[in-house]
């Protein structure tokens, strides 16, 4: 079993107030988690407007697979408007 797990720095430019910041990420977590299957979570900066940092996680029985599917929800957070990655590490375990 491998598990992979990729800890992403967001900045959101656009965000006036937190509320702003949980609408964002909802849509961008329900998002990924559905076209990736895979696990999401704010994991710091809760309390900053327009900086987070999300946890993801995904199982698998190859390395390749799994690096591969962190990869694409990098990308496709790299893809979604009003966020931008400042910093990614990834994992596998």
């Amino acid at each position: 079993m491998i598990i992979g797990v990729c800890t992403i720095e967001l900045f959101l430019p656009d965000n006036g107030s937190l509320k702003d910041k949980r609408q964002v990420l909802k849509s961008l977590k329900d998002r990924v988690k559905q076209r990736f299957n895979v696990s999401i979570a704010e994991v710091d900066d809760q309390d900053l407007w327009q900086k987070t940092v999300i946890g993801v996680a995904c199982v698998g029985n190859r390395k390749d697979y799994v690096n591969e599917v962190l990869d694409k929800v990098i990308g496709a957070i790299r893809g979604t408007p009003r966020v931008d990655i400042i910093d990614y590490h990834l994992e596998l375990l």
